[in-house]
């Protein structure tokens, strides 16, 4: 209801994101905002993670590249924003930094108005990797120290996977000095492929008909 009110959330929105059990990944994010962010920003920054990104808006098969599971995001980048949520603002992709003479490239920066940051994101199209942090890490480090005015606050990251074992980012997460969330992704086709827990506040097909007028 909060969220609702904050960010002007449509009838159709509000649906979208109770189905989505949002409320409940909001609570089980993985993160470590607290030990590397103030009480204030882990709090801000932990209302602005997903635990479980929806891409149900992308027209790309089950089987895909990361690079076209980029290019499908920003084909769709309003869709995206409003599934990141109402604080994001885009700022490029495959944004080029520089450390020790080498180039390195984040997949997506973002700035985030409520907190006041960078927001770098990698997608994986696979199983997360404790690697993937630490190149993360290093990422928002250099973003600190190269990218970030003076009057902003510390980046933060996010890696969005297509799976993740829990555990394993639990004890990744724990040696990380730099403010990162590991989140996964998802894509809703079908009713069939909606996880139960999800699937049961849906409407049946007979209900749709009915709704339409059909029967």
């Amino acid at each position: 209801m909060q969220m609702t009110v904050k960010y002007g959330w449509s009838v159709r929105m509000l649906e979208r994101q109770i189905e989505n059990n949002l409320f409940l990944q909001a609570k089980n994010n993985q993160e470590n905002f607290v030990k590397t962010l103030s009480k204030k920003q882990a709090v801000l920054a932990k209302n602005n993670l997903k635990d479980d990104y929806n891409f149900d808006f992308l027209e790309i098969g089950e089987q895909h590249t990361e690079r076209e599971l980029e290019d499908a995001l920003l084909f769709r980048i309003c869709d995206f924003l409003k599934e990141l949520g109402g604080n994001f603002c885009f700022v490029d992709r495959q944004y080029r930094i520089e450390i020790s003479e080498k180039e390195y490239f984040i997949d997506l920066l973002f700035y985030n108005r409520e907190l006041q940051c960078l927001f770098a994101v990698e997608l994986k199209i696979g199983e997360f990797k404790a690697e993937y942090a630490s190149k993360m890490n290093m990422y928002l480090s250099a973003l600190d120290e190269k990218v970030k005015l003076p009057n902003e606050n510390n980046s933060i990251g996010i890696i969005i996977c297509k799976s993740k074992d829990e555990t394993v980012v639990e004890y990744t997460l724990r040696g990380m000095g730099q403010p990162l969330g590991v989140s996964t992704y998802s894509q809703y086709k079908t009713l069939k492929d909606v996880p139960e827990e999800v699937a049961k506040y849906l409407p049946t097909k007979e209900e749709i008909i009915k709704r339409l007028g059909g029967g």
